[in-house]
């Protein structure tokens, strides 16, 4: 069994297609056909499924799928223990909501690029529905997601740090002197939001609701940023991530009202496909993920002990 016909296999199953798989390994699309096709000989057994342009694996592609990840991961390893010479290359396309690319990605892709400087990076910004629905058409190689821990059985979902989140006001706000914020207190408040599909949005709207409290959503802003500006110069309250506004708080432009968020938690969690096949780069990129994330755990215990104003 040659090894470049499993590479081959692997990329076809994350194009699904062997035209884009010919087009990524800038081989001629009778070469891919040909190299299945001694594949499935070898083996016995058809891989795919040809139901006119669209493909899909069989039972026993299913079945050869995780070996043949396993036999590339392990083939990676070899040669990269084997070559000082040899640098990881490639791209990863990234995808995350604005939160987590402005304050939990800038330290990992600095030292992931540090360390890898021959690799491109491509981050894509966007709502986690849509970071969920780019990793299922291919269109992404890893994301990065801000809601509550779910599993989907086509996605590997690993929860990286539970996130504390903050209801936030100006400091002179009347609200900032309370021992505790309930929510019938909001009903004639304006409450500044997160574009619409947005996961702790929901999760804030749902226990409004439940309180008989339906906000007016035509304060609706794209921007954390935005929003952190127009909250801190009187015109309402926002529901945000603890790590978007901590430093607004402790330099004193915001305050975080002591509010009962139970219900309301969210993860940072990290995505990929279960069937995507895992290039070096990539798994060097999730290595050097997974080394954060202890960090992350510490800061959030520490800011969890943070009193309310």
């Amino acid at each position: 069994m040659e090894s470049r016909h499993l590479f081959t296999f692997l990329v076809v199953v994350e194009t699904g297609s062997f035209t884009k798989a010919a087009l990524k390994l800038d081989y001629a699309q009778s070469s891919i056909t040909s190299q299945i096709q001694a594949l499935e000989n070898e083996l016995g057994k058809p891989l795919f499924d040809r139901i006119g342009r669209t493909i899909r694996l069989t039972t026993a592609g299913e079945r050869l799928l995780p070996y043949a990840q396993e036999i590339y991961r392990m083939h990676a390893m070899a040669e990269n223990a084997l070559s000082t010479d040899v640098e990881t290359s490639g791209t990863i396309r990234i995808g995350a909501p604005e939160s987590l690319a402005a304050f939990r990605l800038p330290s990992i892709i600095r030292e992931y690029r540090e360390r890898y400087p021959q690799v491109r990076i491509i981050l894509k910004p966007g709502l986690c529905w849509e970071m969920l629905s780019l990793i299922r058409a291919g269109d992404l190689d890893v994301a990065f997601i801000l809601q509550p821990e779910a599993e989907e059985r086509d996605l590997h979902i690993e929860t990286l740090v539970q996130e504390n989140m903050a209801l936030i006001a100006a400091p002179n706000h009347p609200l900032a002197c309370s021992l505790m914020v309930e929510p019938g207190q909001l009903k004639e408040e304006s409450i500044l939001f997160t574009e619409s599909g947005c996961s702790y949005r929901t999760l804030f709207e749902r226990h409004l609701h439940k309180s008989g409290i339906v906000p007016d959503p035509s304060l609706e802003f794209w921007s954390i940023e935005a929003i952190k500006q127009c909250v801190a110069n009187g015109l309402g309250l926002s529901f945000l991530p603890y790590i978007t506004v901590h430093k607004e708080i402790q330099d004193g432009k915001l305050v975080r009202l002591n509010w009962n968020d139970d219900g309301q938690r969210v993860a940072t969690q990290l995505v990929y496909h279960t069937k995507k096949w895992q290039s070096q780069a990539m798994l060097a990129f999730l290595e050097t993920v997974r080394q954060h994330a202890p960090r992350w755990r510490e800061e959030q215990a520490g800011l969890a002990q943070v009193t309310y104003l």
